[in-house]
């Protein structure tokens, strides 16, 4: 059951699914972010997005981030699933559920689980510009790789 609760997935995410995996008689909050493709990025017009993971990495790095949330808040239970894939404008990328007993664990969970993603998850996003191409990198966006995927001497 503990993988289930995070995953990559290369078909649209449902919201309501995440909630359920979280939801239990003891909390009485459960927060959801969504993250999904904007339209302008930085003043470009964006036409759609393409997200590339190393799978196995992934999983096993949400999963670590779903134990940092239990150890710094023991009565949350977090679920995270991120696509891969094409996606265009307005799809959903990424959804976080958090529940706990009070909201403000569940706010607080759930804003740590995305900064976090973008840290340590090893995803990589390219994104189709009205003017072009152009693979973005890491998800910080400090570092660009050109191929899409770190090369063998680059750690993520």
């Amino acid at each position: 059951m503990r993988m289930e609760l995070f995953e990559i997935t290369h078909s649209p995410i449902s919201v309501e699914a995440l909630i359920n995996k979280v939801s239990r008689r003891e909390a009485g909050a459960i927060t959801t972010f969504i993250g999904t493709v904007r339209e302008f990025t930085k003043g470009k017009k964006t036409l759609s997005l393409e997200y590339q993971a190393y799978e196995p990495m992934a999983v096993k790095m949400l999963s670590q981030i779903g134990d940092e949330i239990q150890q710094k808040w023991p009565d949350a239970l977090t679920a995270i699933t991120h696509r891969v894939g094409k996606l265009d404008i307005t799809e959903v990328a990424v959804v976080i559920a958090v529940s706990s007993p009070h909201r403000k664990t569940a706010y607080e969970a759930n804003e740590y689980a995305i900064e976090r993603i973008k840290q340590i998850v090893p995803i990589w996003k390219k994104e189709f510009w009205e003017d072009g191409t152009k693979w973005i990198g890491d998800q910080l966006e400090t570092v660009e790789y050109p191929e899409g995927k770190p090369s063998k001497g680059e750690s993520m």
